[in-house]
């Protein structure tokens, strides 16, 4: 422990030399195990078998177990709305993990009590291009929740499987960065979950899981012990929305866990609709697709295909399908196993701004109309009833004009579905996606709304 003035502690006078058996029945010395700095007159409490220490300028806070070791730290002195100036009083409760601050010049009590927990939170940045992804703002507005109860908040994003601005860390976040999202911006950093080049991932076996035994997951998202997706949820080409599920079992796959997730859904080309104009090769990453300079049409490598349908979406006169019937559904069973992987253990909660609602993914470097108006903000710790309560929703809402949905459902051969997503993208499928997630325990697609 730093020097402190035994005489003052006492209130009693000491001579210059003395044992400190004549004063105190045990004596115990606790090294401190800390990066820190305390400082030299710091403040020092014992909780219980803790330590709480207040630094020498009455700023920081350090909290340490018996031993020495520290539990957490942190220092929100400044002039903000959810700092203070001067400690005055401590206190902590280890049962509830809470730690209380009163600053007496302000005449304010604070409360921490996410013990400086890595939080991370899970969104996408857009690509570049695309206009349709949440801004950072609404990062900001979580990240200073989090901050204000002690938490250590970053933002993150795993790689991506096809070409574009996100297929490795350093394009990743010169994409986030362009489009808005810096540590000065969100208040907080940014971390790619699965590192440079999509490789730093770890297997986390699924509970219940009948597709997947492992999920491969970005490493830094599980290193945190906090989890909390912020979804704009929009329509997709394949799993008929974007919600909380796919944000967090899609996007928080690593690029080999994008493509375990993706494998079973080989595409065709129809010979007949294709007209060679190439524009689907530029969204294929990985070989899948050839051009015949005989028949000036596209054709597939099955081989290197990965079923990530992002031509699907590419293709202007759909002339590109999946092969396999069932490869919507089998990539929602998947989706559903990866996301209960990465909440499963740990405290989890669920943000979804159903707004700019998109016909296709924020993985487009571009976007078409909303195909529905703004809705509002949904939030649940469960994210299936999350998904289920914003679908319904936007199933009750009337399609905008002049959007996609809108000009198909007033084509002359339109089959009417009498759901808004696959009216969209006939193509693809949503229900399977909640339906095995209910079935394999991430929750309950029941849920009440609180306005």
């Amino acid at each position: 422990l730093p020097i402190f003035n035994v005489a003052d502690a006492l209130d009693a006078a000491l001579p210059d030399t003395f044992t400190w058996n004549s004063i105190a029945r045990n004596v115990r010395m606790i090294p401190l195990k800390t990066e820190g700095l305390i400082g030299r007159a710091p403040s020092v409490k014992y909780f219980s078998d803790d330590l709480i220490i207040v630094s020498e300028h009455r700023s920081g806070v350090f909290v340490f177990d018996g031993e020495g070791q520290e539990i957490v730290s942190f220092n929100h002195r400044g002039m903000g709305p959810k700092e203070y100036l001067y400690i005055t009083r401590v206190n902590y409760n280890k049962k509830d993990s809470l730690i209380l601050l009163y600053d007496g010049g302000l005449k304010k009590l604070f409360r921490f009590d996410l013990e400086g927990k890595f939080v991370a939170i899970k969104m996408h940045f857009g690509e570049l291009g695309n206009i349709s992804y949440l801004r950072p703002n609404y990062a900001r507005a979580v990240v200073d929740v989090v901050k204000e109860l002690g938490g250590r908040p970053f933002l993150t994003d795993c790689n991506t499987l096809y070409p574009g601005s996100r297929k490795n860390a350093l394009e990743h976040l010169y994409c986030a960065w362009e489009n808005g999202f810096t540590p000065l911006t969100v208040g907080c950093p940014i971390l790619i979950g699965d590192g440079l080049k999509g490789t730093d991932e770890v297997e986390v076996p699924v509970a219940g899981g009948e597709y997947v035994e492992k999920a491969k997951i970005g490493r830094a998202i599980m290193d945190a012990d906090v989890f909390i997706s912020l979804n704009h949820f929009k329509g997709h080409e394949m799993t008929g929305f974007g919600g909380a599920i796919k944000n967090i079992g899609m996007g928080c796959g690593s690029r080999a866990g994008k493509c375990d997730q993706h494998v079973s859904g080989k595409i065709k080309i129809s010979q007949s609709k294709c007209r060679g104009c190439k524009r689907c090769m530029f969204q294929c990453a990985n070989g899948g697709l050839v051009f015949d300079k005989e028949t000036m049409k596209m054709k597939v490598n099955t081989e290197n295909c990965v079923g990530c349908g992002r031509c699907i979406a590419a293709c202007n006169f759909d002339a590109i399908y999946s092969a396999d019937y069932h490869a919507p559904q089998l990539l929602n069973y998947k989706m559903a196993e990866y996301a209960k992987a990465v909440i499963d253990g740990r405290p989890h909660f669920h943000i979804s701004l159903v707004l700019d609602i998109s016909p296709n993914c924020d993985c487009h470097p571009e976007n078409d109309a909303p195909i529905l108006p703004n809705i509002g903000m949904f939030v649940s710790k469960d994210p299936l009833a999350l998904d289920q309560a914003c679908v319904d929703a936007c199933l009750a809402a009337t399609p905008m004009p002049g959007s996609q949905l809108y000009d198909r459902m007033h084509s002359p051969d339109f089959h009417d579905h009498h759901d808004h997503f696959k009216n969209s993208t006939p193509e693809s499928e949503w229900k399977s996606c909640l339906e095995h997630a209910e079935k394999i325990g991430m929750g309950t697609r029941e849920y009440e709304l609180i306005k």
